[in-house]
C-alpha cells in the first residue's frame, strides 16, 4: 500500500512538474531526442555487423561439411574400388585354375 501511495505522488509531482516547467521539459526532450537516435543507430549498426559476421561464420562452417562429406565420399569410393578389385582378382585367378 505504501509503494501505490508513493508511485502515485510521484507521478502527480512529475506532472505538476511538467506543466510548470513544460518549456524547460522541450529543451531536455530537443536535446534528448537526437543523442537517442545517436546511439539507436550506432546499436543498430553494432548489431548488423554482428549478424553479418554470424552469417559467414555459418557459410564457412558449410563449406568444411561439405568438403568434410566429399573426402568421406572419396574414402568410401576408395574402398570400394579396392573391393572390387579384390574380387576381379580373385575371379581371373579361379578362371586361370579352370
Amino acid at each position: 500500500m505504501k509503494t501505490l501511495i508513493g508511485g502515485a505522488i510521484a507521478a502527480l509531482l512529475g506532472l505538476i512538474g511538467i506543466v510548470a516547467w513544460f518549456p524547460q521539459f522541450l529543451t531536455v526532450i530537443a536535446g534528448t531526442i537526437p543523442v537517442m537516435l545517436l546511439l539507436g543507430g550506432a546499436l543498430a549498426i553494432y548489431l548488423g555487423v554482428d549478424e553479418l559476421k554470424d552469417t559467414w561464420k555459418q557459410e564457412e562452417s558449410v563449406e568444411q561439411e561439405e568438403s568434410v562429406e566429399t573426402d568421406a565420399g572419396a574414402d568410401e569410393g576408395v574402398e570400394k574400388y579396392k573391393q572390387e578389385i579384390s574380387e576381379l582378382k580373385d575371379e581371373i585367378e579361379t578362371l586361370k585354375k579352370d
